[in-house]
């Protein structure tokens, strides 16, 4: 998990950047929602329909975070079997019928979005693909939150880490980079941040944290260890 002390201190102590954002950029799996038993159990029926062993829910979720393809090519390489043509197209099938048995919002979220919505501008950017990000965000009454300022991994954008979604979220919130907050739980989601020029919050309650370069934090970046703690940061 990195140093904790120093990603603590980076999260209390005052830092000498204005922290009054006006727009706050959500990732989705790992961030808003728990969504790692679903993807594990997608995949590793996909695995098991090929001859391979599965993987633990922990191994996926430390798959997840560079879009479905990318998961997929990990969990065969993982099972050390060859993946065969339709493996992808057969996960996305399988995943998108079982979408929501597990997946919830993360303990905080809601209150935390009602918190903010008065406040600021929400937007979400996410390597999932478009029609199952929005299909969570039904199921959980968050359409209207987002509305249009919802990018995912299948649309016009590159997917994270280029930063070129982020930057049309900015420019459609009319914010710029420095009034502009990305949340998420991993390196990916850290370095799109980075590219894009706006400051980071780390979500060490997700997926990625175990991979994270704590000490490559920048002055304007900070973690917090709950959704409620965010609060506390801005």
């Amino acid at each position: 998990m990195g140093d904790a002390n120093f990603v603590r201190r980076i999260r209390r102590d005052p830092v000498a950047i204005d922290r009054h954002f006006s727009l706050i950029v959500f990732d989705l799996d790992g961030t808003l929602v728990d969504s790692r038993r679903d993807l594990a159990d997608a995949a590793n029926q996909v695995l098991e329909e090929n001859g391979g062993a599965p993987h633990s829910e922990e191994g996926i979720g430390r798959m997840v975070g560079d879009g479905a393809a990318t998961l997929v090519a990990r969990a065969f390489a993982a099972a050390g079997i060859p993946q065969p043509p339709h493996a992808l197209s057969r996960f996305l099938e399988v995943y998108n019928g079982r979408l929501l048995h597990h997946t919830r919002p993360y303990a905080g979220i809601p209150t935390l979005i009602e918190s903010l919505q008065p406040k600021v501008t929400l937007a979400l950017l996410t390597n999932k693909p478009l029609e199952p990000t929005l299909a969570i965000l039904d199921a959980f009454g968050w359409l209207g939150v987002f509305g249009a300022r919802v990018v995912g991994g299948d649309g016009p954008f590159a997917r994270k880490p280029d930063p070129a979604g982020l930057r049309a979220l900015v420019h459609q919130a009319a914010a710029s980079s420095g009034q502009t907050l990305m949340i998420g739980d991993s390196v990916v989601d850290w370095e799109t941040a980075a590219a894009a020029g706006t400051p980071a919050c780390i979500a060490r309650y997700g997926f990625g944290p175990h991979a994270f370069p704590w000490n490559q934090l920048r002055p304007e970046d900070f973690a917090i260890d709950r959704p409620e703690d965010l609060l506390q940061c801005l």
